[in-house]
C-alpha cells in the first residue's frame, strides 16, 4: 500500500512540474483556434458585384442542392428593402394561375403554393413576405468553401 502511495505522490509532482512549465509557455497565435494566422489579423473581405441581370433576362440559375430555393436571377437594388407592406417581388412573381404550371422562357417564375395560405383566392401567406430570407440575388464570387452536393437523388 506504502508502495501504490509513494508511487502516486512521485507522479503528481512530475505532473505539476510539467504544469508550472507549460503554463509559463504563452501559445502562439498561429496555434489558436482553426485559423492558420494571427488572431488580431483582419482580413479584408473580397469585393463583388450582383449580377446586373434585367428581371425579364435573368434567365434560371442552377441550384446549389437538390431542393435548394431558387437564387435571384437579377438584380434587386430597386426591390429592397422587403417589408410586408412593400414587397415589389409579389408584383411580377404572384400569379396563382400558373402554380403547377410548366414555366415559359420570359415570364417570371410562379410563387409556390407553398407561398400561398389559399392558392384559389389568392392569400399570400405573410410568414413568406420577406423574399432574400431564402432566395438569394447571385454575385460574383469565389466560394469559401468547396461544393461537394451531387445532382443525385439520396435514397
Amino acid at each position: 500500500m506504502k508502495k501504490i502511495a509513494t508511487v502516486g505522490t512521485a507522479l503528481a509532482l512530475v505532473l505539476a512540474a510539467q504544469w508550472g512549465q507549460a503554463a509559463d509557455q504563452p501559445i502562439p497565435d498561429e496555434q489558436l483556434g482553426l485559423s492558420k494566422t494571427s488572431v488580431y489579423e483582419v482580413p479584408d473581405p473580397q469585393t463583388f458585384e450582383y449580377r446586373q441581370a434585367d428581371p425579364f433576362s435573368g434567365g434560371i440559375l442552377p441550384r446549389a442542392y437538390l431542393g435548394a430555393p431558387p437564387q435571384v436571377p437579377h438584380d434587386i437594388k430597386d426591390f429592397v428593402p422587403i417589408t410586408r407592406e412593400s414587397n415589389m417581388c409579389v408584383g411580377c412573381h404572384q400569379q396563382p394561375d400558373l402554380v403547377g404550371k410548366k414555366k415559359v422562357k420570359g415570364q417570371p417564375t410562379p410563387l409556390p403554393a407553398s407561398h400561398y395560405v389559399d392558392v384559389k383566392s389568392n392569400t399570400m401567406h405573410m410568414g413568406r413576405y420577406n423574399c432574400t430570407q431564402c432566395h438569394t440575388p447571385q454575385a460574383t464570387v469565389k466560394p469559401l468553401v468547396d461544393n461537394t452536393f451531387g445532382k443525385k437523388r439520396v435514397k
